[in-house]
């Protein structure tokens, strides 16, 4: 059966504070893009409750009404969202080929990633029912709201230790649940959690259950060498054991890194690829903030005017 074509000036694949920033400046430059939501429209803040941390909202706002604030603007100045999943691209020549679940055929000039990644869980039922009622996998974007109380956080890498540093500073006391003997992170950043007096180390432990029914009381602790099983009294629970990029489409055609976050060349959103773009969490495994995800989601937008009025 023989798809359609639609020719597209500017695409944008995904749909956090990355791709509608894009697409608000796309369409303020006349562009008339076209975003596809992904399978999560709104990207990874709609499964947050506050956001506090966000320029521009004095009293927080929640976020999955914030994203639609996002999508309101993008739209109101032409951009076209369309509920969908990019299913397969061709990036060998231009224009670019992407389809659209598997029936929707669209050659764009422009392409714009803006997939985002994926927090990694335990697999927990209760992690699941929890999530945003006390468990979350960003503790800068929600310790604050367990300051001066006990939490846990489950990790061992460099990221673990820099959100455990962190909510130390914040809360009563950090217990640091680590499956192994010893931590994967570097020395500098194990020196530094081992050395806080406000966190207790849970070495060779595992979570086997979150606690609570509408909010989290507590965990209970499995010790892999002892069998002992624990239970530890927390209000906040905290995974961080790894984000995945949503990239695994463009791996063919895109240079990532070993973890399959996108490689972009610094000081720009530009790819490998003459006319990618990428943008937010699939290019960012460091800072990993809604705030830094839409700054990068309007040099992508500049990026890809600057890249069509070159070429025209």
């Amino acid at each position: 059966m023989n798809k359609d074509i639609e020719k597209v000036k500017v695409l944008i694949i995904g749909s956090g504070p990355a791709g509608y920033t894009a697409a608000i400046y796309a369409a303020r430059a006349g562009l008339n893009p076209v975003l596809y939501t992904g399978s999560q429209p709104g990207g990874q803040l709609t499964i947050t409750t506050d956001v506090e941390n966000y320029p521009g909202y004095p009293d927080g706002i929640m976020g999955p009404e914030m994203m639609e604030d996002f999508r309101k603007q993008a739209e109101r100045f032409g951009t076209q969202v369309r509920y969908g999943l990019v299913t397969e691209v061709d990036f060998s020549k231009a224009p670019h080929k992407v389809i659209v679940d598997e029936q929707v055929e669209i050659h764009a000039d422009t392409v714009i990633i803006s997939t985002g990644a994926s927090a990694k869980w335990l697999g927990l039922e209760s992690e699941e029912r929890l999530n945003g009622k006390g468990v979350s996998a960003c503790a800068v974007c929600d310790g604050f709201f367990f300051r001066g109380q006990d939490v846990a956080i489950v990790g061992a890498g460099d990221t673990a230790c820099e959100e455990a540093s962190y909510l130390a500073n914040i809360c009563n006391k950090v217990y640091m649940i680590v499956r192994r003997d010893e931590m994967r992170a570097s020395q500098i950043m194990q020196k530094r959690v081992m050395n806080n007096p406000k966190i207790e180390i849970l070495w060779n432990s595992e979570t086997e259950e979150i606690l609570g029914e509408e909010e989290v009381v507590g965990a209970r602790i499995l010790n892999n060498v002892t069998k002992e099983v624990s239970e530890i009294k927390v209000s906040g629970f905290f995974v961080a054991i790894g984000h995945q990029p949503n990239t695994g489409i463009f791996k063919d055609f895109i240079t990532m890194d070993e973890s399959g976050y996108i490689k972009t060349i610094p000081g720009s959103t530009k790819t490998n690829i003459e006319g990618v773009f990428a943008c937010g969490d699939a290019q960012d495994h460091v800072y990993r903030q809604a705030v830094t995800a839409a700054g990068t989601g309007c040099m992508a937008a500049l990026d890809a005017e600057r890249y069509l009025a070159a070429v025209e």
